[in-house]
């Protein structure tokens, strides 16, 4: 089908692929930030010297959130450069 537009089709499928591997990674770091988020609701922060919060497991939390909205902002611009270089790809011949 790309032939019909004059497209490669390598050009074609590299940045659907692209876009695929941009969304699956944007899903798993979502996935994760909500893992993470979950993990500190559940704990009780109202008093951090408290010995029932685990200071350990808000601070991994704390780093998996981090981690995940990084690697989430990663794949929005994998996302991004994947639908311009379709979309350069189709200006060339449209």
């Amino acid at each position: 089908m790309p032939e019909e537009f004059g497209l490669s089709k390598t050009g074609v499928y590299m940045s659907i692929d692209s876009l695929n591997i941009g969304v699956q990674g944007f899903q798993d770091a979502q996935l994760r930030v909500q893992e993470a988020a979950q993990s500190i609701a559940s704990q009780s922060v109202k008093d951090a010297s408290v010995e029932s919060v685990d200071q350990k497991d808000l601070v991994s939390s704390l780093v998996d959130l981090k981690s995940a909205e990084i690697d989430a902002r990663a794949n929005v611009k994998v996302i991004q450069a994947a639908s311009d270089m379709l979309g350069t790809l189709l200006d060339i011949k449209v």
